[in-house]
């Protein structure tokens, strides 16, 4: 059993305590945060599928696969370090080791993140500055500065936490996220920081957060675009000294909430997208396949044609198709049969119903869901995305100046 805790963030979990400030690399707003846990906790991690990749996400890589113990995050805003060459990489080790030097812990236990404009150094001593000014403001209600301060195009701050029951104990999961835009499958320009108090192996850790993460954050798309930056970070730090061992009733309770946790922080995300209207569900059925299922939700998440329609609530079924057809999933285009919410559109055989007025009424909501039956399997898959606006080109066309 399990339920949100009601204004939660990465502090929500007992041990963690966090901080976010303004430093000097944005012009006004927040742009540097620190998550700590006194108590060393075990990380696990994903990470951007692009072949370029930021400096501080290759030393976090770097950090979680040495199997180190983990007690602090440090994450600025407003510059990626990306593409930055050998500056970028010794900027980053820098940060790291300044950071553990004034929070008196080892290199090795501090994991770097970084997001915002690409090709640019970062501005080290403002970056400095704040790493003194923020240690001293860290505690546990902390976590929705650094929410705040992680963001970039974000217009919601997007901080979670679930409370556990397990028997007489409980386990908490809290977390932050971020991202607005070049969100694709895979993975994309945002960053998420998940803490629990449970007691649990690295691998075990690693394999719940991997399933986590291909059922939410690898099934969203603002705009197709898959960034440098990109990351799922997991910390246990054991505090609640429950043991989470594989197949055990603890187990199958911790992974479910898990799982809705990173649903829900992906689907803030997509909603919160770069000029976003609508929150959409592409939820694929009858697939030949799981594979197929999630070719065809990608597709029809990423097509601009289909986001563009859904903008002007226009029921145009003709881009839902045409998207599946071209996904490379096996399919039978007379089977296919759409439906808005749970209104039928199209049928097998291209037979048409379409009530101009009732369905534009269903697309003027801010949610709703798109349904795609194949009709040639049993398999399935569940997909969010968004609308694509006037406003989505503006923030994207001067994002850097």
């Amino acid at each position: 059993m399990y339920w949100f805790i009601e204004k939660g963030s990465i502090t929500s979990t007992p041990g963690f305590k966090a901080a976010g400030i303004f430093c000097g690399i944005k012009k006004k707003k927040k742009d540097l945060a620190l998550i700590y846990s006194k108590l060393p906790s075990i990380a696990a991690g994903t990470f951007t599928l692009n072949k370029v990749k930021a400096a501080p996400l290759l030393l976090t890589q770097e950090v979680i696969r040495k199997d180190n113990n983990v007690k602090a995050v440090i994450i600025n805003s407003g510059n990626a370090n990306a593409c930055t060459g050998e500056t970028g990489d010794i900027d980053a080790k820098e940060i790291q080791s300044f950071c553990a030097h004034k929070l008196g812990i080892l290199p090795g236990e501090v994991l770097v993140a970084s997001t915002g404009v690409i090709g640019k150094a970062l501005p080290m001593t403002n970056l400095l500055n704040g790493i003194n000014s923020i240690i001293p403001l860290l505690s546990e209600q902390g976590g929705t500065d650094a929410a705040e301060a992680i963001m970039t195009t974000d217009m919601k701050i997007k901080s979670f936490a679930i409370k556990i029951e397990l028997k007489d104990k409980q386990i908490t999961l809290g977390s932050i996220s971020k991202g607005s835009g070049m969100i694709a499958p895979n993975m994309a320009t945002m960053l998420a920081f998940i803490s629990t108090d449970a007691k649990i192996g690295k691998k075990l850790l690693q394999d719940i957060l991997s399933e986590a993460v291909n059922q939410s954050f690898n099934k969203i798309s603002v705009d197709g675009e898959t960034s440098t930056n990109d990351m799922v970070i997991l910390l246990a730090n054991s505090a609640s000294g429950i043991e989470i061992k594989k197949d055990s009733p603890e187990y199958f309770e911790f992974k479910n909430a898990l799982n809705e946790l990173c649903i829900i922080m992906a689907k803030s995300i997509v909603s919160d997208g770069e000029g976003a209207t609508k929150l959409v569900t592409i939820k694929v059925t009858g697939a030949a396949s799981e594979t197929d299922a999630n070719l065809v939700g990608k597709s029809i998440s990423n097509s601009a044609l289909v986001k563009t329609a859904l903008y002007g609530s226009d029921a145009n079924w003709g881009r839902i198709i045409s998207a599946a057809g071209h996904s490379g999933a096996d399919l039978i285009p007379e089977k296919v049969s759409i439906s808005f919410n749970e209104f039928p559109i199209l049928h097998q055989n291209f037979k048409v119903n379409l009530d101009e007025k009732k369905v534009s009424k269903i697309l003027s909501n801010p949610e709703f869901t798109i349904k795609i039956d194949l009709g040639i399997g049993n398999d399935e898959s569940i997909w969010w995305t968004c609308d694509f606006s006037e406003e989505y080109i503006r923030i994207n066309s001067d994002y850097r100046t």
